[in-house]
């Protein structure tokens, strides 16, 4: 992905004379560009409008008007179907940089697994195009669907998938099983996951969801995933394994397809000091139904 961010574009011209060089700065070079290659969107039902910013390398004195065109190759976004463009012509105001591309997404749709897109180009004088970045005058428009947040729909069961279970595996020798997720009865943002890596110790998660975009999940400290000798088969600390979730990598989760990624941080402490870690491991938690549930757990999950 490229990122412009120009105020003023310096030209620097050489000529060469037998007798001598000349060097020539321009200052005032005018080009019009879509300010990123990509633009991701999230579609949500009552924010279902975004912006496509576009930049121009000078200000003018007076108002600069610009066709704006889908192009049908590469795109699998229907307009009129998954989206509309508000308008097919920008405008830089006077004595201005920038303007935008205004985008209305149709929420109801957009499927929950879509991954929809289409492309974008400014119909204006070749003139107008920075030859030093190839098609600037195009972006590409990805949308996603933003469901609504709602912590009921990461109740009930889940299966998990883990990658510390397949390093460290319980009794049943399996990475993946089937878990039993309740509400915090006081934090609102809260689940608890019984049993969650393995039986008699619960994990509790906390699902930040106000923003759409960016919905993740973070982990209160020091929690306690099992005992060691249980799963490691020798006492390095206090017999207890610590975990959290991992600084270094994001967690999250989708609303619309309901799962969550996990990124868990698990180490040994003794009397509150570090022994060390044991690693960064990825999990997913996919929520399922109650049948789904026994009939998994009846095949030992």
């Amino acid at each position: 992905m490229k990122k412009i961010h120009i105020l003023y574009i310096m030209a620097l011209v050489l000529a060469t004379t037998a007798c001598h060089e000349q060097y020539t700065t321009y200052s005032d070079a005018e080009y019009v560009m879509f300010s990123d290659s990509l633009s991701i969107n999230i579609v949500e039902k009552e924010k279902n409008r975004f912006s496509v910013p576009i930049s121009s390398t000078v200000a003018r004195s007076y108002d600069r008007t610009f066709g704006v065109e889908v192009v049908d190759a590469g795109s699998n976004a229907i307009e009129g179907k998954h989206y509309r463009l508000l308008s097919n012509t920008v405008t830089i105001p006077a004595g201005e940089l920038a303007t935008a591309v205004e985008v209305e997404g149709v929420y109801e749709n957009i499927e929950a697994v879509d991954s929809l897109g289409f492309e974008l180009r400014l119909v204006m004088a070749e003139q107008l195009k920075w030859e030093l970045y190839e098609n600037s005058d195009r972006t590409k428009v990805v949308m996603y669907k933003g469901c609504p947040f709602d912590r009921n729909n990461f109740t009930g069961y889940a299966m998990l998938s883990s990658l510390f279970l397949r390093d460290y595996p319980g009794e049943n020798n399996a990475y993946q099983r089937v878990v039993k997720v309740d509400a915090h009865p006081t934090e609102e943002d809260m689940i608890i996951v019984r049993d969650c890596f393995f039986d008699g110790y619960d994990i509790s998660l906390r699902l930040h969801g106000e923003d759409a975009a960016k919905p993740f999940v973070s982990m209160d400290a020091d929690q306690v995933l099992s005992d060691e000798a249980s799963v490691f088969g020798q006492i390095l600390g206090d017999n207890h394994i610590l975990c959290d979730d991992s600084p270094y990598y994001e967690s999250y989760f989708n609303s619309c397809q309901r799962f969550a990624v996990l990124w868990l941080h698990v180490y040994v402490e003794n009397l509150g000091e570090m022994v060390g870690t044991v690693g960064h491991f990825y999990n997913v938690f996919e929520w399922i139904s109650d049948e789904e549930a026994e009939r998994l757990k009846g095949e030992g999950f």
